[in-house]
């Protein structure tokens, strides 16, 4: 059973020896209006770490609502740029190095952070030398300043297989795909541990599908919490980084307040159990 009280404050490091929040808030399927005004919501919960993506077409004012939150009076903390972490995603692999290269400066420019601290590839779509030569560029920008850590999404065992086979000059420090109860991933799981590679979980609440499922109820009652907050503590006590999504302020904070309770090997295990092989989304 995990002894950590994780909160807001959790971190993770990661193989490249640098901090990521372990708890993150997730702005898939958010307008950029909403989007804007959910980190500046999460911001003054205590959220200090964000996951966009190109494909979401919120980058811009996910980082408005950074940039609006660390320039006001609510930042009481008096946080910086760096005392948070901002992630954002490549749309498609691409044969074309210099396309790559300027994806990424167009993800800088759009969420005006002057930097990227995670940039990952969003998907394994393209084949395998497109994989390659993105990553080949995501490794130069990271050298250039631009990017401070590098990645991938939605990567199979096959994928990360082989881009380690590439002997790449900075290994992918974080691997971001469906994870949760009903979807367990273990072969993924496997070769991520293998390599060292953190494993982010999307889509950690199977995207409110099984909140129903008897097995859940059952737990959230033993451990007088709600469905969400027991799958979210599942994700935690993996070692996962789980990014729920909400646009509801009392949500943001529901979602985070999992350090009161710790769920027991045993139920760790049934929880295991229920994997369905469940896919969401991708």
């Amino acid at each position: 059973m995990s002894s950590t009280n994780f909160s807001l404050a959790s971190k993770v490091k990661l193989s490249n020896g640098k901090l990521m929040p372990q708890i993150q808030l997730g702005l898939y399927q958010m307008s950029g209006r909403e989007a804007r005004a959910s980190v500046r919501w999460a911001l003054a919960s205590g959220y200090r770490g964000f996951d966009s993506a190109q494909m979401y077409r919120n980058e811009k004012e996910a980082g408005q609502g950074i940039r609006d939150f660390l320039n006001s009076a609510e930042n009481t903390e008096g946080l910086k740029r760096e005392d948070l972490f901002y992630t954002t995603k490549l749309i498609s692999n691409s044969t074309s190095y210099d396309a790559v290269r300027q994806s990424i400066r167009q993800s800088i420019r759009a969420c005006g952070l002057r930097y990227i601290d995670l940039f990952l590839l969003h998907s394994p779509f393209g084949g395998p030398e497109a994989r390659l030569t993105t990553w080949k560029a995501v490794e130069d920008a990271i050298e250039a300043g631009e990017i401070k850590s590098g990645g991938v999404s939605n990567f199979g065992v096959r994928h990360i297989e082989e881009l380690m086979a590439s002997n790449p000059r900075i290994p992918p420090v974080v691997n971001q795909i469906e994870l949760h109860p009903f979807n367990t991933q273990i072969k993924i799981r496997a070769v991520c541990a293998k390599y060292g590679i953190t494993l982010e979980a999307y889509s950690p609440l199977a995207q409110a599908q099984r909140m129903k499922n008897p097995e859940i109820v059952m737990l959230s009652k033993k451990y007088k919490c709600t469905p969400a907050q027991l799958m979210i503590r599942w994700s935690l006590q993996n070692g996962f980084v789980p990014l729920p999504k909400s646009v509801k302020q009392e949500r943001l904070l529901e979602n985070a307040n999992i350090g009161w309770f710790e769920i027991s090997d045993e139920d760790m295990e049934k929880m295991e159990e229920l994997h369905e092989g469940l896919v969401t989304d991708w």
